[in-house]
């Protein structure tokens, strides 16, 4: 089933990100999507692509290296909050940046 995008749906998607998008930016979403969606089959049209084994890492010879986990002594804490501006107890008080 061959879905394509239409200009209501990227406006009701829109208004449920609450994301107000302009015409020309409607227009812009729908053109990458077409794009998209070309490639897409463009990968579809792959003969007997549906018998290619899904791949875990890019490189074929990948090796995990795991290592052993050592504990290490910590910073002393009243050595890290002498170099903050602001703290409360052992807490480093920051300025807020979300409105």
């Amino acid at each position: 089933m061959n879905k394509k995008f239409t200009k209501e749906m990227v406006d009701d998607y829109a208004d449920k990100l609450l994301i107000g998008l302009t015409e020309e930016e409607n227009k812009m979403v729908l053109d990458e999507f077409e794009i998209i969606d070309e490639t897409i089959n463009m990968i579809n049209e792959i003969d007997q692509i549906e018998n290619v084994e899904p791949m875990t890492h890019t490189l074929d010879d990948f090796e995990y290296e795991l290592r052993e986990d050592v504990a290490e002594e910590s910073c002393n804490i009243d050595d890290i909050l002498s170099n903050c501006d602001l703290h409360n107890a052992r807490e480093i008080e920051v300025p807020k940046v979300v409105g």
